[in-house]
């Protein structure tokens, strides 16, 4: 419900602060004085346009704020959605810069203005005289048989199966499609595999293989390379081990006189120990490299075939190309059993299917038992406010199964005898229409937590009795719905739990417009005005006594 609402530098308002009741609150005060402007001003929350006309001043941005407490109204994956912060005290604020800037936020969270529409439209409704867009909507009169009905944890259960039908009918589709595709080409994809898997590329070393084929090509002159290295090291009267050795020997005999000469020694004697290291190395390859003809042509064979499968598939190392085996021999499973994986998505599908119709013929059933007694709940509030030869019939389409069922739904209305009921749209009147729209609502109210309710002279066209009975379901309406209702009747300001007063201010400069929360004895001066004028008699303000204490 709305807690707080704050309005600053719009149209006549300067700044403005209401806190309605959690009940029925009135707007009242003069023509013109600024009521229609906060609905405005509401607008902006609901994510309308607007610039800079708007603006009481025009160096000074336009704030508009609204606190609510949505903690009833089951919203957390709504927020989530949208990737927003979930709060029970959610703020809305919308802010029009003098440059015609326009900035939405939720919880401070900036949104576009389609996201602010999703989520102030589920926390406020703005509803005139003048609306026919909602009724005439065919997903609001589902929502109301529902609502009616009960039918939520129904309808959950019903969507559910709804995304698993598409899913597993989405999953069949795909494979059929993909099934024609992998059969028109299994040759060739097993042709491929086979060339693959007869390479035997998981054992295959790519960089050793190209540097065992390098060996194999100069083998004779590596071994003559190694046996002449060996030569200068080691053999002959000036073999350099024999010269390092001898220096060893020398130095040896004075290491002892300084500690520089030992770290001389200590270096001369490492490199010995290294060389004779690299001298058995040597002597380890080179006795190790035998020509072998047979192996040459195997490696050569091997790094031949690697190459022309590089190549022929446009790859760069064996890694891919293993991946594509894998991915080929995923093809190649399917192709060999795509009529077994086939006929099994068939038939999830087929199941998924047949348990939506299921779902979908017990929400129908369900949604077609309630027609008669949902037309009564609205027809009988109807004939107590004017409009006695009201009916309301449900007309119920079948047709393909979809999000919210097989159901197509419409209401249709007659307000007068002997004229067949018809669509909404084309037969209710403004007057008539205000009042049809407050019985339905007032029928949701009774079965769902719904947003806000706020009523722009929804009272236009009936006064006397009438009016007081109006004025009776509003409150009987509020006990469990929070409502707000502009009206320009005393018997509708009467029952209200908090009454504001809308009123011009000209003692400045300029005109704004300013509301107040009106005491016991306010009230009563301001109902009796609406009674019988700007002064009014000592009777008027009887009457306005006695439609408090009604």
């Amino acid at each position: 419900m709305l807690k707080h609402l704050t309005i600053k530098n719009y149209a006549l308002i300067k700044e403005l602060e209401l806190k309605p009741s959690d009940s029925l609150s009135v707007v009242t005060g003069e023509t013109g004085a600024g009521k229609s402007i906060m609905l405005g001003a509401l607008g902006l929350l609901m994510g309308n346009r607007a610039d800079t006309k708007v603006l009481w001043n025009a160096d000074e941005k336009c704030v508009t704020e609204a606190i609510f407490d949505i903690k009833g109204y089951k919203l957390k994956d709504v927020f989530k959605s949208e990737d927003l912060d979930y709060d029970n005290n959610t703020v809305i604020r919308r802010e029009i810069s003098p440059g015609g800037k326009s900035r939405a936020f939720i919880n401070d969270t900036p949104v576009t203005l389609e996201v602010m529409k999703k989520i102030s439209s589920l926390l406020l409704d703005v509803h005139s005289q003048h609306e026919t867009l909602l009724l005439g909507q065919q997903s609001f009169q589902l929502a109301l048989v529902d609502a009616f009905a009960e039918n939520e944890n129904l309808r959950i259960e019903y969507a559910l199966a709804w995304k698993t039908y598409l899913a597993t009918k989405k999953e069949y589709e795909t494979l059929k499609a993909e099934a024609e595709t992998l059969k028109a080409e299994s040759d060739y994809i097993r042709f491929q595999l086979d060339e693959l898997v007869k390479a035997d590329l998981h054992d295959l070393d790519q960089a050793k293989l190209e540097s065992e084929a390098k060996i194999m090509e100069h083998a004779e002159e590596i071994k003559q390379r190694f046996r002449a290295s060996l030569a200068i090291l080691q053999d002959g009267e000036y073999a350099s081990r024999n010269s390092i050795s001898e220096a060893r020997s020398l130095i040896q005999q004075v290491n002892a006189y300084a500690e520089k000469y030992n770290t001389l020694f200590t270096r001369v004697d490492s490199l010995l120990i290294e060389l004779d290291d690299i001298i058995d190395e040597l002597e380890r390859e080179e006795s190790s490299i035998d020509f072998d003809a047979e192996r040459a042509e195997f490696v050569k064979e091997r790094i031949n075939v690697l190459y022309r499968l590089l190549k022929k598939h446009r790859l760069n190392d064996v890694a891919a190309l293993i991946a594509l085996q894998e991915e080929l021999q995923e093809k190649a499973n399917i192709t060999d059993n795509v009529d077994e994986a086939l006929a099994n998505r068939k038939k999830a599908y087929e199941q998924a299917e047949k348990e939506l119709k299921a779902l979908a013929k017990k929400l129908s059933d369900s949604r077609h038992k309630v027609f008669t007694a949902l037309a009564k709940e609205i027809t009988s509030p109807l004939k107590e406010l004017g409009i006695p030869t009201a009916v309301i019939e449900f007309e119920s389409t079948s047709i393909a199964p979809g999000a919210t069922g097989t159901d197509k739904i419409d209401i249709l209305f007659s307000a007068n005898k002997g004229i067949s009921p018809r669509p909404l749209a084309q037969v209710a009147s403004g007057g008539e229409f205000a009042r049809l729209m407050f019985c339905i609502k007032q029928v949701m109210a009774e079965k769902q937590a719904m947003p806000t309710l706020v009523l722009d002279e929804i009272d236009t066209g009936v006064s006397g009795e009438i009016a007081l009975k109006l004025g009776d379901m509003m409150k009987k309406m509020a006990k469990k719905h929070q409502l707000i209702t502009i009206s320009h009747l005393p018997q509708i300001a009467a029952k209200g739990d908090a009454h504001f007063y809308v009123y011009k201010d000209n003692s400045s400069s300029k005109t704004i417009s300013i509301i107040k929360e009106l005491d016991e004895k306010e009230r009563i001066e301001k109902i009796a005005e609406m009674i019988g004028g700007a002064k009014p008699s000592k009777t008027a303000l009887d009457s306005a006594k006695e439609l408090m204490k009604l």
